[in-house]
């Protein structure tokens, strides 16, 4: 996907195109924004419903979204950002793995009904490893943040 074919929101048939992430694992629904300025920046949407398998298990009778999900919505958005961005064009069809969560911290569970919104923004990128300062958001209120690192690597 190049520049020219991007419009914001991007839609999750265009997500798929740009993420190797496909059902029950693909922790994003929308992308809203994208800017380039100050910072290399992304606002995403996961619509966390019910019908999420994890919630079978954890926990059936007080369902919350688990927080390593947190973190992989977090580490997708990025996924986002990458392909979105500079290094996305040069490496097309590259996968970026999560190498590295710093700083992880949960405020507030996230549940069945919530809109999880995502905002990642890249604080750096050397020799295809990239820095991500990452927050997650319900209804304006902080439940998770973290610090991520990401790098190029081969399917």
């Amino acid at each position: 996907m190049t520049d020219a074919q991007i419009a914001i929101p991007i839609d999750t048939e265009q997500i798929m195109q740009l993420l190797p992430h496909r059902y029950p694992f693909l922790m994003i629904d929308r992308v809203v924004s994208y800017e380039t300025e100050p910072e290399p920046r992304v606002k995403a949407y996961k619509n966390v419903s019910i019908n999420e398998p994890f919630f079978q298990g954890h926990f059936p009778s007080h369902p919350v979204m688990p927080g390593v999900l947190i973190i992989e919505a977090m580490a997708q958005s990025a996924g986002i950002l990458v392909h979105l961005g500079k290094s996305g064009q040069e490496n097309p069809g590259a996968i970026f793995y999560l190498v590295k969560v710093d700083n992880a911290r949960f405020s507030k569970p996230v549940v069945p009904g919530d809109q999880l919104v995502l905002e990642v923004t890249q604080k750096r990128i050397i020799r295809g490893m990239a820095q991500y300062q990452c927050l997650a958001t319900v209804d304006g209120n902080k439940v998770a943040s973290a610090n991520l690192i990401c790098a190029a690597g081969k399917a």
